[in-house]
Order: C-alpha cells, then sequence, then structure tokens
C-alpha cells in the first residue's frame, strides 16, 4: 500500500482506536487538520462520534467543509461513525442541519419504543450486493454499532451493508469514491480488521 492516507482531526471522535487499528493491518495514517496534506492525499478518512451540529461546525470553523466538498476527483473519502452521516445531505439530531451534501439522505433518529436506543453493540452485518468490501466475510459477521441515528432515504444503489434493528440499518455505504461505515470497524475484532484490509485494497 504506497497511497497517502490521511484522518482528519478537527476535535471530534475517537481517532486513536481507528489509527491503532490501521497500524495493526499495516497502515500509517497522518492524522492533520493541514489543508494541503488533506487536499494531496489519495484516501481521507473522516472520523466521528458526537453531535453531528458540533463536528460540522468545526469543519466550518477549520475550513474543512469546502475541501471535502470540492475534493479532488481521484481522492477516496471514507467515513466512519459520525463521519458517515455528515456525508449524507440532512441531518434530525437537536434540529434540522446540513450536512456535507456528498451523499443523498437523511440522518434520523430510531423511533422509541421496543428498540433500546442507543443502538449499542453487536449487531450482524448482511450483503445487500456482493462487493470486494465484503471479501472472505461469512454470514455470521457481527460488527460493532452505538448510535442513535441512522441513514435513512438513501439511493438504494449506494448500499453495500446493513444490519437489522427493527428496520434495516445501512452499515456500509458506497457511490463513486465516498465509502461510509456507520459501525466501528476498530471496535469489530477480526471481522473489523478484515474489513480494513478490504477496504484498503479497493482504494489502492
Amino acid at each position: 500500500m504506497t497511497s497517502k492516507i490521511v484522518m482528519i482531526d478537527y476535535g471530534v471522535g475517537n481517532v486513536f482506536s481507528l489509527l491503532h487499528a490501521l497500524q495493526r493491518v499495516g497502515v500509517d495514517c497522518i492524522l492533520t487538520d493541514d489543508v494541503q496534506l488533506i487536499q494531496s492525499a489519495d484516501v481521507v478518512i473522516l472520523p466521528g462520534v458526537g453531535a453531528f451540529e458540533d463536528a460540522m461546525n468545526q469543519l466550518k470553523q477549520k475550513g474543512l467543509d469546502q475541501v471535502l466538498i470540492n475534493k479532488p476527483t481521484h481522492q477516496w473519502l471514507i467515513g466512519i461513525c459520525l463521519g458517515m452521516q455528515l456525508l449524507y445531505e440532512i441531518s434530525e439530531e437537536f434540529g434540522v442541519h446540513q450536512g456535507l451534501g456528498l451523499l443523498k439522505g437523511r440522518i434520523v433518529k430510531f423511533h422509541e419504543g421496543s428498540l433500546k436506543i442507543p443502538h449499542m453493540g453487536w449487531n450482524k452485518l448482511q450483503s445487500a450486493v456482493k462487493h470486494p468490501l465484503l471479501k472472505d466475510l461469512n454470514n455470521e459477521a457481527y460488527v460493532y454499532y452505538v448510535h442513535s441515528y441512522y441513514a435513512s432515504e438513501i439511493e438504494s444503489s449506494t448500499l453495500i451493508g446493513f444490519s437489522d434493528y427493527g428496520l434495516s440499518v445501512p452499515g456500509i455505504v458506497l457511490k463513486d469514491k465516498i465509502i461510509g461505515f456507520q459501525f466501528h470497524p476498530e471496535k469489530s475484532g477480526q471481522v473489523g480488521e478484515q474489513l480494513l484490509r478490504n477496504l484498503l485494497e479497493v482504494v489502492a
């Protein structure tokens, strides 16, 4: 893997466990908020844990929202957890907020009732299509989620993998050179490591 990979440092997210997970699969990833470094990268990872509005404000304050919206066509952008949600047009988390608008869809809350919110813990990852991102994963692949909001009204053609939590929760989405993981691959054990290896092969 000779691609230059950077992770955006914008004050939001559990970045160090993700950096360590990438190191375990043989990847050196630069954590940075430097615009030039981000623009020159082959692969940009947008992590995130926390509130949608706060994350968007942090990106805007650093001018990174426009860097991502206007990314070079050859560049891969990988959103993880909240980072995936930021890729969409609108979020309904504590109000209505504009996202990056790189993917069509809306971030909405799980309905109160029989579901435990947040959706937290292990859930089975099911394939929507056959794809290299899911290579060498069997039908008993479980991944780790922590979220109260999920992507809805998405383009069906972008769905790669999903989990059932009273409804179909998009787990992996892909459009052009944009990939989103709603779950945490860095917390998903051997399955997560295989997913990261698959990701690295795809973006290579």
